[in-house]
C-alpha cells in the first residue's frame, strides 16, 4: 500500500510539472516586447557646459508601453549633475499622435558637467511592458560614462 501511494505521489507531480512547462512554453518573455537605447546621449562635454542624457522605449509589434501604470525615471551624476532627478511618463518629449492609442516614451534631460574628468550618468528604469495578454513590470539600471573636457 505504501508503495503504491508513493507511485502516485510521483505521477502527481510529473503531471503538475508537466502542466507548469507547458504554461511556461505558452508565456511571452516580456524583455522581448521592447528595446531601450540611449542613443543620442552626449558622452563628451566641457567644464561648465550642458550635455543631454536621452532614454527612449520602443515597443515591438503587439506591445506598448502602459500609460496607466506608472512610469519612473531616476537620474543621479558624478560630476554631473541633471535638471531632473525624478521623472514620470509626463516628463516624455514623445506625444500621441491624433488618433494614435499609444506613444513609446521618450526623455531628453539636460546635465551640467562640473568639473573635468570622467563622470558617469547612473538611470533607472520602472516601467509596465502590456500586451493583450499580459502587463509585466520591467526594470532597468543604465550606467552611462561621460568624457568632461
Amino acid at each position: 500500500m505504501l508503495h503504491l501511494r508513493r507511485i502516485t505521489t510521483l505521477a502527481a507531480a510529473l503531471v503538475a510539472l508537466a502542466s507548469t512547462q507547458v504554461q511556461a512554453e505558452g508565456q511571452v518573455d516580456p524583455t522581448t516586447l521592447y528595446e531601450v537605447s540611449t542613443e543620442g546621449t552626449s558622452t563628451k562635454v566641457k567644464a561648465g557646459e550642458q550635455g543631454v542624457f536621452v532614454l527612449s522605449i520602443k515597443s515591438k509589434q503587439g506591445a506598448h508601453v502602459s500609460d496607466e501604470a506608472p512610469l519612473k525615471l531616476e537620474l543621479k551624476g558624478t560630476q554631473l549633475t541633471p535638471a531632473q532627478e525624478k521623472l514620470a511618463l509626463k516628463d516624455s518629449v514623445a506625444k500621441k499622435a491624433q488618433g494614435q492609442q499609444f506613444v513609446d516614451p521618450r526623455f531628453e534631460v539636460p546635465f551640467k558637467a562640473t568639473a573635468a574628468g570622467k563622470g558617469t550618468l547612473d538611470a533607472k528604469l520602472t516601467f509596465f511592458i502590456c500586451t493583450e495578454n499580459l502587463c509585466a513590470r520591467q526594470q532597468k539600471t543604465f550606467s552611462l560614462p561621460v568624457e568632461v573636457l
